[in-house]
């Protein structure tokens, strides 16, 4: 077969796969947390030819030649990563979040030492220490979570739990947490059991970089993200640390975790560290605060309850239980009416992970589309219209269309 054909004629299938779900994105409004949308310089770049590139080892030190060119590339993310964070060190290479804590874990601890984080079912995630996880599986775990009252973390109580078990390491960051974390303090806590701390921010790394939320590197060890989500920048990960710690944590991502890096995957980080250090960026990041706090204030008017009472960052969760719904529900009724957000667990919950009682909403994706605060109050009314009639097809069907007419009038990226 010819090497040069177009998609659609080596592949049909993946071709009407791939339309389609830029359809999906274009007619649709994005409510998962974690998802956003690249710019189309980002996009370029990890579609590039550095695909093709195998580049085991780092920059200057690798096992292959014709290397240079990538070398450039990784050399640009490195430094661009570490201004943007102002980190000492910077590990671009883990292949996405997850590599990125287990490139920590696998570093500091061994097999069998006490990992102490944030309980999944209150907002904390998987590689924090759940069973079903290689951080479950591999570690000791002693979990923390939030206040039954409040809803927000107790940091009284996380300090009690760390004297009681004397972790060797703290994870702090989560993946469903509204409020603003005290890196500070978690620190002190550390730093009184004799513990590491990791931060994992991976939900707030463009607020980080902006300003907007009080910044883990100058308390954390270390500093674990993602790439894409607040970040708007490729699926990947990424590793900060003190430059004490540089040798064990590269030696822990190569040879350690993985092979070759995905040089077109780290192009596209530079391209995104470097817009993230744009005024643009940060214009950008204060919209998708405000964005959230407007959703969430107006559906918590339409009788909805936010846990902890609304939010300090990009996300929210909404208690659909307390109006007799559950989440796998709600999320199947938005997905019809074309709002896409997922089921999640809120503390304390009485559902199983697949049920559960809420739903995690997110404004990255859609302020990345320019929607501000005015489209944040339509969104409130069309989501309180599903949740309000969840199996009524002529009232989804309905909403669906109002979607795609507000989402026509902030367009994402052309059908061709």
């Amino acid at each position: 077969m010819d090497r040069n054909l177009p998609l659609a004629q080596v592949d049909p299938e993946i071709h009407a796969a791939i339309n389609a779900e830029r359809r999906r994105q274009n007619e649709g409004l994005e409510l998962i947390a974690s998802e956003n949308f690249v710019s189309r310089a980002v996009m370029e770049a990890a579609g590039s030819v550095m695909t093709n590139k195998y580049a085991e080892g780092y920059p200057g030190k690798r096992y292959y030649g014709g290397c240079d060119n990538v070398d450039v590339a990784e050399r640009l993310a490195i430094e661009r990563a570490r201004a943007l964070f102002g980190a000492e060190h910077a590990n671009v290479q883990p292949h996405s979040g997850s590599s990125a804590n287990m490139a920590v874990y696998f570093a500091m601890l061994r097999p069998g030492d006490k990992l102490m984080g944030l309980d999944l079912a209150c907002g904390g995630h998987l590689t924090h220490g759940h069973r079903l996880s290689y951080s479950g599986r591999d570690f000791q775990v002693v979990s923390y979570g939030v206040n039954r009252e409040t809803e927000r973390l107790d940091y009284d109580e996380i300090a009690e739990i760390a004297r009681r078990e004397r972790p060797k390491l703290i994870v702090c960051g989560a993946s469903a947490y509204s409020r603003v974390i005290d890196f500070p303090r978690f620190r002190a806590i550390a730093d009184e059991v004799g513990a590491y701390l990791m931060a994992d921010i991976a939900h707030i790394a463009g607020l980080v970089v902006t300003g907007l939320h009080p910044s883990p590197v100058p308390h954390a060890h270390f500093v674990t993200t993602t790439t894409h989500k607040t970040l708007r920048g490729p699926r990947a990960g990424l590793v900060l640390c003190k430059e004490e710690f540089a040798k064990e944590i590269d030696k822990s991502v190569f040879p350690g975790l993985q092979g070759g890096p995905l040089m077109h995957i780290i192009a596209a980080k530079a391209v995104a560290f470097r817009e993230a250090a744009t005024p643009a960026f940060a214009s950008y990041q204060r919209q998708i605060v405000a964005n959230a706090k407007r959703l969430s204030e107006r559906l918590a008017g339409h009788g909805l309850r936010i846990v902890s009472g609304g939010t300090d960052n990009h996300v929210f969760l909404l208690d659909v239980g307390s109006i007799g719904l559950t989440g796998k529900v709600a999320e199947k009724a938005l997905d019809h009416a074309g709002i896409t957000a997922n089921k999640n667990t809120i503390p304390f919950d009485p559902q199983p992970p697949m049920v559960a009682s809420g739903v995690r909403i997110g404004t990255p994706a859609i302020s990345s589309r320019g929607m501000a605060e005015a489209e944040m109050d339509e969104v409130a009314q069309l989501i309180h219209t599903v949740l309000r009639a969840p199996e009524d097809e002529a009232t989804l069907s309905a909403v669906k269309a109002q979607v795609a007419a507000l989402c026509s009038r902030f367009p994402l990226y052309p059908e061709s």
